[in-house]
Order: structure tokens, then C-alpha cells, then sequence
């Protein structure tokens, strides 16, 4: 019998022979997946591979291919084609296909405008969609291409550009016409180098009505002052309910015609916008700053009458300007701007916007010194007048020193100005200075030669009474200047002029002088 032993020597356990795991190859993506033709997409992925050629590595929009500007093994940037179309998105390596995904391809769209109705210089907001994030490169020649906004047939300069909205700013070239916002794109050449010239893709179009630019002048000032309106189709007639306000205030319209309207600061103007009221339509023009007129000193503070008084200041405006005359001559002739003295309206010598002289009338009281500068509110057609306010602003000289303010001539003074003088029995005499305490004359010859005129002759001036008087005048009822001088006298007594230094009283007797002893 065999006997069969049996040595265990260890354990075995048989499971089989099994091959490791190999990892599946990670599909690409496409991100985004929706865009405008010249977005930048990028596929991620693996096995892309190092870029070997423009012929080799491709990546094709439903067919038609796309500039590439990034590859790498894991990752592909390109540019959406401009003929782009909804599809499906392969990347193309030798002879293999990989699928990126479906793609969608947006169109920008213009949803509104505003404002519709803009002037040069103005900011238009474009509101919309798939506009993209940016306008593109900064710099307008890359071979790229830029993004841009067409009004009319003029590019003009984007401040903001967002996928939802932009804002542009309107150039002094511009004209009404349409708005577009074009999306450029380079396409690769037919061997799928860099580029093709530029396209674009153009949004839908919306009307933008351009108005003409309209210069406001001056753009501050007090009440009463001529505000000028600059700029084309304003109409060659003003209609009923047309007009100009000023802080909400309308303003009485002295001039309108289709290329300038000229209008007065109402009285109770506020600073704020200018707008101009045409055919039931209003349009904001300009910004206007209702000034102040306000006094910061006096020189002198008393003084008597037919003193030359200067008030400094500033806001005064221009003394023409009383609230309601167009361009002609009767903006100078006479103002209601005025300078009261204690209640007395004084004679305007020189009004300029920071400096006032007036001649001190007969008829002044001590007390306050006002500025007044004129203004109106205008009916409610817009014409002169429903009352006149007073306040303050002028430049031209009153007539005081001359008739007319455009005479070819040096300004005069004429006869009517004020005087101090100091009589000798009558005679003026030659003022050498004069002060609030003393006065100085050099006392006159002519008494002891006596004067007079034809027919009648006073030979001896030489004792009679000392007067000091001082002259003025004021203005008339109307406003206009002035009534006949009028004077204060003072008589300091009698005086007597002695007649020392002359010749001997034979000297006249003698008709033939040159054989005298004087001679």
C-alpha cells in the first residue's frame, strides 16, 4: 500500500489576472457657450497636444474656422469667426475630431436710446444686449479690430462700455441719423494664419435726433442782465407759448429770431437750468448763476453835496441793462439802475460791475447809500412788462459825460458838473487846496483892474462880500439828467483887497509910458 504524504509548505490564492485601470480621456469644454462674433472662448480639455501648424490645429464654428491665439495641451483660446453660426464646435488635430460642444452665436441688439434728442458735446446711453464686456484693444488699428458706436456716419468716442449698456459721448461733427454698435472680428486666412481683413457685425439701428449745439452768454449775472441765446432753427417768429426761463422763471423775451433769442433775467430768476420752451417742446440750453450785488466800501462816508461819492462791490452788472431791450441804442440812453442817497436818487457818473461813482445830489439826506439794480417780470406771453423790480448793474457812463456813449469823441463833462467855488465880490478865485477844515484860494488880481463887459464896467472889486459855495444838481422826475445847478452858499463876511504892488496911479495918466521914468 503507497502512503502518500502530503507537505504543506504555504497558502495560494488564485484570483485571477487583472489589467490596472487606464483614465478616460476628459471631453472638451467650450466656455462660454453662447457669445457675438470677436469674443475670446476658450476650450478646456486634455490631450490637445503641442500646436504643430496652422493646417494641423484647428477649431471650426459649424464649419467655418476660427483664429486661434492660444494652445496648448490642456487648453485653447480662440476668436469667434465672423460667420459664425449655431452649432456644434470641434477642434480639429492632424485627421481627429474632438467635440468642444453646441455653440450659440448672439446678435447685439439696441433696446432704447436716450436721451433721443441730444446736442453735440452730450452723453448718449445705449441700452441693450450681448454688447460684450469691453470695446476691444485701446488702440483702434490693431489687426483685431475694435468695437465702436456709429451715429450717422461717424464713429464716435465710447466712455462706457458694458454687455447691457454704453455710453458715448457726441461729437461736434455729429448729425441726426442712426445709432449702430458694430462687433469686429479677424477671420484666419484660407491657411488658417493671421488675418483676414476686419468684419463686422452690425446690431439693429435706432434713430437719434441731433439738435444744434445752442451757446448761452453770459452764464452768470444778476437780474437784469441781457442773456443771449446762440445757435440755428429756432424759428424766425416766436410763437405765444414759447419762451426762456431761468431757474423755473420766465423771462421776458426782448428778441427772437431763427439764430439768436435775447431775453432779460427775470426779477425773481433762481440759479439753475436755462430752458428754452419751442413749439410745446422744452430743451435744457445751459446752466445760469443768479449773482448778488453786494457794496464793500464807500469813500468818502460824508461829504457834501456835489462830493464825486465811489461805492466798490462787486455784482453791479452793466448800467445798461435795465431788463427788456434787444440790441439798439435805447440800451444806453437811460437805466433804471440807480444809487439813492438818504432816499435821493444821485447823478450815475461811471457804473461798472465792481466800482459806482455818483455826483452827490442838491436834494441828499445823511443816511444809507442803495445800490438798485432793475429787473422786470414779464407777462405771461412772455413780453415787457408786469412791473419793474430795482436792484443793480451797469458799464456805461451816465450823460453826465456825454450825450452819447458811441460818440467818436473824448467823453467831456459838460457845464452842469458839480463845482465848489470861492468868490471874491463875485470873482472866482484860483483854489490852491481845499480840505473838510480849510481852504487855501489865491486871492485875485482883476478886482483892483476891475471888470465888466460891454457897456458897463465896475472898476473897483476890491471890498465886497467872501463867499464859499458848494453846487449840484438832481435828476429830473423822469429820471433823466438833471435840473439847473443849485448851490449852497456860506458868506464868510466882508473882504478887502488892498491894491499893494501896483503901479503909481500917474503910470495911467501918462500917454507915452515908454518915455516915463517907468519905462
Amino acid at each position: 500500500m503507497k502512503s502518500i504524504i502530503h507537505v504543506i509548505v504555504g497558502a495560494v490564492v488564485l484570483a485571477g489576472i487583472f489589467s490596472p485601470k487606464v483614465a478616460q480621456a476628459e471631453p472638451p469644454a467650450l466656455h462660454p457657450n453662447a457669445a457675438v462674433p470677436g469674443a475670446t472662448l476658450s476650450i478646456s480639455g486634455k490631450g490637445f497636444g503641442p500646436f504643430k501648424s496652422t493646417r494641423y490645429n484647428q477649431v471650426m464654428f459649424g464649419g467655418a474656422p476660427a483664429l486661434i491665439q492660444r494652445w496648448e495641451p490642456d487648453l485653447i483660446e480662440v476668436r469667434v469667426p465672423s460667420q459664425a453660426t449655431n452649432g456644434p464646435v470641434d477642434v480639429m488635430i492632424g485627421k481627429k475630431r474632438l467635440k468642444a460642444g453646441g455653440f450659440t452665436r448672439l446678435q447685439p441688439t439696441i433696446v432704447s436710446l436716450s436721451p433721443a434728442e441730444a446736442e453735440p458735446g452730450a452723453l448718449l446711453e445705449i441700452t441693450g444686449e450681448h454688447f460684450g464686456n469691453t470695446a476691444g484693444p485701446r488702440d483702434p488699428n490693431t489687426i483685431f479690430g475694435v468695437n465702436s458706436v456709429v451715429v450717422g456716419d461717424v464713429t464716435v468716442r465710447v466712455r462706457k462700455w458694458r454687455n447691457d449698456k454704453i455710453e458715448v459721448e457726441l461729437p461736434a461733427n455729429v448729425q441726426t441719423g442712426e445709432v449702430v454698435v458694430r462687433m469686429a472680428s479677424s477671420d484666419p486666412l484660407a491657411d488658417g494664419s493671421c488675418c483676414a481683413p476686419v468684419r463686422h457685425v452690425v446690431s439693429n439701428a435706432m434713430p437719434v435726433k441731433v439738435l444744434a449745439s445752442v451757446r448761452v452768454d453770459p452764464v452768470s449775472g444778476p437780474v437784469g442782465t441781457k442773456v443771449v441765446l446762440f445757435g440755428k432753427g429756432f424759428g424766425a417768429a416766436r410763437n405765444p407759448e414759447d419762451g426762456v426761463t431761468f431757474g423755473g422763471r420766465p423771462a421776458t423775451v426782448s428778441q427772437w429770431s431763427d439764430t439768436a433769442i435775447v431775453v432779460h433775467v427775470p426779477l425773481d430768476a433762481q440759479s439753475g437750468p436755462v430752458v428754452m420752451k419751442r413749439n410745446g417742446r422744452e430743451r435744457t440750453v445751459g446752466t445760469y448763476t443768479v449773482q448778488v450785488p453786494r457794496a464793500t466800501g464807500l469813500t468818502p462816508s460824508q461829504a457834501p453835496i456835489g462830493t464825486l461819492l465811489k461805492i466798490t462791490g462787486e455784482n453791479f452788472g452793466f448800467y445798461s441793462e435795465a431788463g427788456s431791450t434787444p440790441y439798439n441804442y435805447l440800451d444806453f440812453s437811460l437805466s433804471e439802475n440807480t444809487v439813492e442817497i438818504g432816499g435821493v436818487p444821485s447823478i450815475v457818473y461811471r457804473w461798472g460791475n465792481d466800482r459806482i461813482d455818483v455826483w452827490v445830489p442838491y436834494s441828499a439826506k445823511s443816511g444809507p447809500v442803495v445800490v438798485k439794480r432793475a429787473a422786470n417780470t414779464p407777462k405771461p406771453d412772455g413780453t415787457c412788462c408786469s412791473g419793474f423790480g430795482k436792484f443793480l448793474k451797469t458799464a456805461e457812463p451816465s450823460k453826465v459825460i456825454t450825450d452819447s456813449v458811441y460818440a467818436r469823441m473824448a467823453p467831456e463833462l459838460g457845464e452842469n458838473v458839480s463845482r465848489t467855488e470861492v468868490l471874491f465880490n463875485g470873482v472866482g478865485a484860483i483854489v490852491q487846496s481845499w480840505t473838510d477844515t480849510e481852504i487855501k484860494v489865491k486871492i485875485p488880481h482883476r478886482h483892483s483892474y476891475g471888470v465888466g463887459k460891454l457897456g458897463e464896467f465896475n472898476p473897483d472889486l476890491t471890498s465886497g462880500p467872501l463867499v464859499v459855495r458848494r453846487g449840484s444838481w438832481d435828476l429830473l422826475p423822469d429820471g433823466s439828467c438833471c435840473t439847473p445847478k443849485k448851490w449852497l452858499t456860506l458868506e464868510a463876511g466882508t473882504f478887502t483887497i488892498q491894491p499893494t504892488g501896483l503901479p503909481d496911479a500917474s503910470y495911467w495918466r501918462n500917454p507915452n509910458p515908454e518915455n516915463s521914468d517907468f519905462h
